[in-house]
């Protein structure tokens, strides 16, 4: 039986190049001071300007503020480290999320069959909250967590285990849905199964061997949910 679901943000219910490429554009236009600047700092995100790409071990795939806040520094000399992470949060929070599916629609389709729901994310919890409130879904979580609510970072299972706590529900009986190894590490580390979605960076070679199922979209959740309850 399936209880509860826990999804990962980025690269899961927001499509990852569509709402996090315009995040690095911005954080390249507020920090740098020159072209060749900007090509070291994109290049340290892994992330190509021209295209709009993201290498397969950018850090901003599944680095918290604050690691990505680190990876930058050494070429920010001018900047301290704690207002960088403040000022790399103040620009996720405003960052123009893109969803990988109509969200209301699939979220009242998965309450509907019963299920608990959470979010936990290595993003901010703040930028997490104001993300899902500009979409009109943060009423569908039971817990939103991200890496200062106290409970860790991915691929830790901190923040998974805070949800089975929340809501009172064994985790082997919770999904964890990401896009990325840390996800599916955390759903292992967690006792929950763990499930990948492909609106991420990594491929489905990547994910496999650490998921349950590779589904193209969370769009395809209800329906194999419903098959492995008919189990």
């Amino acid at each position: 039986m399936i209880d509860g679901i826990v999804f990962d943000k980025d690269g899961t219910l927001f499509d990852f190049r569509r709402s996090w490429g315009g995040w690095v554009q911005g954080v390249l236009a507020e920090l740098a001071t020159g072209s060749g600047h900007a090509a070291a700092l994109a290049d340290v995100l892994g992330f190509d300007p021209a295209t709009g790409d993201f290498l397969a071990d950018s850090p901003v795939i599944a680095a918290s503020t604050a690691e990505i806040a680190d990876v930058l520094l050494p070429l920010l000399p001018e900047q301290d480290l704690t207002r960088l992470e403040a000022r790399l949060n103040r620009l996720a929070g405003a960052a123009d999320m893109m969803p990988a599916v109509p969200l209301r629609p699939l979220l009242q389709a998965l309450r509907s069959r019963g299920l608990r729901l959470g979010v936990a994310t290595n993003d901010v919890e703040a930028s997490a909250r104001a993300h899902l409130l500009a979409q009109d879904v943060a009423g569908f979580f039971d817990l939103v967590a991200g890496y200062d609510s106290g409970h860790g970072a991915k691929p830790g299972p901190g923040m998974l285990l805070a949800f089975a706590a929340q809501t009172g529900l064994n985790p082997a009986r919770v999904l964890m849905v990401g896009d990325s190894r840390h996800d599916l590490m955390a759903a292992r580390a967690a006792g929950m199964r763990p499930v990948a979605v492909l609106t991420g960076i990594a491929p489905a070679a990547d994910l496999a061997p650490l998921a349950e199922a590779v589904l193209p979209d969370i769009g395809a959740l209800p329906g194999w949910i419903d098959a492995q309850r008919a189990k």
